[in-house]
């Protein structure tokens, strides 16, 4: 008489690391200073820290570059792109004309649940102490705020700039004196103020100013930026 044997369990495939997924954790490691400007980014050693073939890391460089994180050099790979003190000077005049357009667009449109969300999180500025915390809190306030722009060109051009001058926010705010907060807070203050009165010419003039006053005491700040 045969043996009997118990059936097998079939074995469950591993899902692929989608390109998506890798983007996004390379995102948060790029905005969250793990990878500072000048590091290099290397395929095979992502594919080997993320479990993947290089497919999926090549697709996610691809991503991550359009949104201005990384460059990419033919037969080098990818790196974080370094600014000197003019570059970050005319990146910053860029933002300086361009977020308070995409503001006006997003103001008609925005909900009042939109707009509570914002509430929430300048609350959570004001009571955060950690300025990585901050760093993250401050890009969603500012983001939430241009949710309801209509135009992808105008947010991916405004999240772009956002993406190039984030490392050079990070280690001014790390230099910053205890005052800059109160200012910051003033002036998010201003801001949502304006876009509870749905004032599209205020939200523009207050965020004008806001991005300025980061641009003139960046300038003061030369060791902070790479010479060419």
């Amino acid at each position: 008489m045969a043996e009997r044997r118990e059936p097998l369990t079939p074995r469950l495939a591993t899902p692929p690391v989608s390109s998506q997924r890798i983007a996004s954790a390379l995102r948060a490691a790029i905005l969250g200073g793990e990878y500072a400007p000048g590091t290099w980014l290397r395929q095979d050693d992502l594919a080997a820290r993320f479990g993947a073939s290089r497919l999926p890391v090549r697709e996610a460089l691809r991503i991550i570059q359009a949104e201005g994180l990384v460059e990419t050099f033919p037969n080098r790979g990818a790196r974080v792109p370094t600014l000197d003190l003019e570059e970050v000077k005319i990146l910053y005049r860029m933002r300086e004309r361009l977020e308070p357009l995409t503001l006006s667009e997003s103001i008609p449109r925005m909900s009042e649940d939109d707009i509570e969300r914002m509430e929430r999180l300048q609350e959570k500025i004001e009571a955060n102490t950690d300025v990585g915390r901050f760093l993250l809190l401050d890009r969603e306030f500012h983001m939430a705020s241009y949710e309801g722009c209509p135009s992808p060109e105008l947010l991916g051009m405004t999240t772009r700039l956002w993406n190039s001058t984030q490392h050079y926010r990070r280690a001014f705010m790390l230099l910053a004196t205890p005052g800059r907060a109160a200012m910051v807070n003033a002036e998010h203050r201003l801001v949502l103020d304006a876009i509870r009165r749905r004032d599209v010419k205020d939200g523009e003039r207050y965020l004008a100013g806001h991005i300025r006053r980061t641009r003139v005491e960046l300038t003061q700040r030369p060791e902070l930026f790479y010479e060419t």
